[in-house]
C-alpha cells in the first residue's frame, strides 16, 4: 500500500507539471505550428533521456523496442487526434472528452486484462467525470466531427495507460519510456513535414517553453509514469491524470489572472475528492469502525 501511495504521489507530481506547462505551450504555439512544436519537444526529450539513461538504452532488447514503439504510436495518435479535433470543437469540450479516458481505462482494463476496478476507484472515477463535466463543459453541447476525433484521442491515452501498466513489468521501464518518446518524435517529424512548414524558433519565449516541456513534461513525466505504474493500477493513473485541467486552471490564475467560474471550482473539488476516495481503503475503514463500535458496546 505504501508503494502504491508513493507511486500515486509521483504521478500526481507529473499531473501538476503537465498542468503548469499549459501556459508555456500556449506561448510556444504563437510562433510554432503544432507538430513542429511536438517534433522539437520530443526530439530533445529523446536525446536528453538517451544520454542520461545510456546504460538502460545500450542493453535494449527486442521486446522493449516492440512494446515501446507500439505504445508510442498510441501516444502520438492521442496527440494527433486531439489536435485535429481542436480544429472543429471548443477547447472546453476537448478537455472534457479527453478526460473521458478516466472512464475508458477501468472498463477496458476489466475486459482486456480481466482486472476489475476496486469500489473506491469506481466511486473516484464517477466523481472525476462529473467534476470534469462541470469544469470543462458549457451550454454548447451539440456534437460534431471534432468531438469524434477527440474521443479517439481519449481512447489513445486510455490504451497508452493500460499498456504501460501491462508491459512495464516485462521490460526495462526507463528504456520503454524513452522508446515511446522517440516514436512520438519520429511521427511528429513526419507530420510536420507533410502538413506544416517546419521552422526552428528564433525567440527565447518559444525556446523556454520547448526546453521546460521537453525535460520536465516529456522526458521526466513519461519515465516517471512507466516506472511508477509497476506499483499502481491503470485506473488510479487515469484518475490522477484527470486532475490536469484543474492544475492548468490554477496556474492560469497564478500566471495569467484567469478566474474559474463557481461551476468550475465545484468541478475541480469533485476531481480532487475522486482522487482522495481512490486512495482510501473502504474495507479497512469500515472494519475499523466496526471494531470501535464493538469496543464501545463491550464497555
Amino acid at each position: 500500500m505504501k508503494k502504491q501511495l508513493k507511486a500515486d504521489l509521483a504521478l500526481l507530481l507529473v499531473t501538476i507539471i503537465w498542468g503548469s506547462t499549459f501556459v508555456l505551450t500556449k506561448n510556444a504555439l504563437e510562433s510554432l505550428e503544432t507538430y513542429n512544436f511536438l517534433a522539437i519537444r520530443f526530439v530533445i526529450a529523446f536525446v536528453v533521456s538517451s544520454i542520461v539513461f545510456w546504460k538502460n538504452m545500450k542493453n535494449i532488447n527486442k521486446n522493449t523496442l516492440k512494446y515501446g514503439f507500439l505504445v508510442g504510436i498510441l501516444l502520438f495518435s492521442a496527440y494527433a487526434t486531439q489536435t485535429i479535433g481542436l480544429l472543429y470543437t471548443s477547447a472546453s469540450k476537448s478537455g472534457f472528452i479527453t478526460g473521458f479516458a478516466v472512464v475508458i481505462v477501468p472498463i477496458a482494463s476489466a475486459l482486456l486484462l480481466k482486472k476489475l476496478p476496486e469500489k473506491e476507484s469506481i466511486i473516484g472515477v464517477t466523481c472525476a467525470i462529473v467534476g470534469l463535466a462541470l469544469l470543462s463543459l458549457d451550454s454548447n453541447l451539440k456534437p460534431n466531427i471534432g468531438d469524434f476525433y477527440t474521443l479517439l484521442c481519449a481512447f489513445g491515452y486510455a490504451f497508452q495507460i493500460i499498456l504501460v501498466g501491462k508491459y512495464t513489468n516485462e521490460v526495462d521501464s526507463i528504456a520503454f519510456a524513452i522508446i515511446q518518446i522517440g516514436t512520438v518524435a519520429l511521427f511528429s517529424i513526419l507530420f510536420t513535414f507533410m502538413l506544416e512548414t517546419p521552422v526552428i524558433p528564433s525567440n527565447s519565449k518559444a525556446w523556454t517553453a520547448i526546453l521546460v516541456t521537453s525535460v520536465f513534461a516529456t522526458s521526466g513525466a513519461y519515465i516517471v509514469q512507466t516506472t511508477m505504474q509497476k506499483f499502481t493500477s491503470a485506473t488510479h493513473t487515469a484518475l490522477i491524470y484527470s486532475g490536469e485541467p484543474v492544475f492548468s486552471a490554477i496556474f492560469a490564475y497564478i500566471l495569467l489572472g484567469e478566474i474559474l467560474s463557481t461551476q468550475g471550482i465545484i468541478g475541480s473539488i469533485l476531481i480532487f475528492v475522486g482522487m482522495i476516495i481512490s486512495e482510501v481503503d473502504l474495507k479497512s475503514l469500515f472494519k475499523k469502525k466496526e471494531d470501535i463500535n464493538e469496543e464501545i458496546l463491550e464497555k
